[in-house]
């Protein structure tokens, strides 16, 4: 029987139900997603960061997809970017020229 109300209130809780204060809806979740890289970059204000902090405490997926996203940009951050030739260079920014419609 308990299996079957834990079941319950975990729909209720996707829903979009209340839990002291927070709603936990998918609108809220993508909205948090949004201001991860801002969030991750400390680029916002002491007030957002709160919320998102608020957010992730009571979302298992937001809180997994940060700390996994955030691993990742520190793997990024260290390493070791490559070396381009200048011919290299030139053709990636023609490249880029022509993707954005400057010949």
């Amino acid at each position: 029987m308990i299996a079957k109300s834990q079941t319950a209130a975990g729909r209720r809780r996707s829903a979009g139900q209340v839990h002291a204060g927070h709603t936990h809806s998918r609108a809220h979740c993508i909205k948090i997603l949004r201001r991860l890289s801002d969030y991750l970059d400390d680029e916002l204000s002491s007030g957002i960061c709160k919320e998102i902090q608020k957010h992730l405490a009571l979302c298992p997926n937001c809180e997994i997809f940060v700390d996994s996203l955030r691993q990742t940009v520190n793997l990024c951050r260290r390493s070791a970017s490559p070396r381009l030739s200048p011919a290299q260079k030139a053709r990636i920014r023609s490249q880029i020229f022509r993707a954005i419609g400057h010949s």
